[in-house]
């Protein structure tokens, strides 16, 4: 008896929800409101290595900001604080999605290195996981396939240049490896060749 009142108050409760949504849907359309998709979708973009520690923030840490959303990541404390946290959660984890503080991360690794993307917790991860999966096959592309942290060292500014082509403050700009690496190659001969790095000079003779 018990158990069939509570089955009958858990079924008028689910259709008062639904009867509620619905309310709430009629007068948002009175009012002329429409639930619009943001062009920003991606909140931050790190790869670490086998112990945590950010890549790419070694080198070129102010630029390495741009990647963050200021307002969810107001301060590089409070970004490395979460990626720790990241890592922790995700080091041992088969599992290539997380929800952690509000956050949906998408991640994958190879060897010692490991790539994320973060979005917002109602952010469509198949967007997070096209910029993911994009990031690592670019890497992968430049580095022919040797995605680990000496080579991505090595390869660093071309990394960087990666990142800028696929996103743009949280916007998603390309998701297809090969042209994301063509317009690095097109952006590293744009400068003279005294100003060129090591491996911008090998990228170009890469993909020449």
């Amino acid at each position: 008896m018990i158990i069939e009142d509570f089955s009958s108050l858990s079924a008028n409760f689910s259709v008062k929800k639904a009867e509620e949504k619905k309310y709430q849907k009629k007068v948002l359309a009175r009012k002329g409101h429409k639930r619009m998709t943001s062009l920003y979708s991606i909140k931050g973009i790190a790869i670490l290595d086998q112990d945590g520690n950010r890549i790419l923030a070694k080198v070129y840490l102010a630029k390495v900001y741009r990647y963050y959303d200021d307002k969810v990541f107001p301060s590089a404390k409070e970004q490395k604080a979460f990626e720790k946290s990241l890592f922790q959660k995700t080091c041992k984890a088969n599992a290539e999605i997380i929800l952690l503080d509000g956050m949906i991360c998408v991640y994958r690794s190879n060897v010692d290195l490991f790539f994320y993307v973060m979005g917002d917790a109602d952010e469509n991860e198949l967007i997070l996981v096209s910029a993911l999966n994009c990031l690592y096959d670019s890497v992968s592309l430049v580095l022919r396939k040797n995605v680990e942290k000496k080579a991505l060292i090595d390869d660093m500014d071309i990394a960087m240049l990666i990142i800028d082509e696929i996103c743009d403050n949280g916007v998603l700009l390309e998701t297809e490896p090969q042209a994301v690496v063509s317009r690095c190659a097109l952006r590293t001969d744009e400068l003279t060749f005294g100003d060129q790095s090591i491996s911008q000079v090998g990228m170009s003779v890469r993909m020449s």
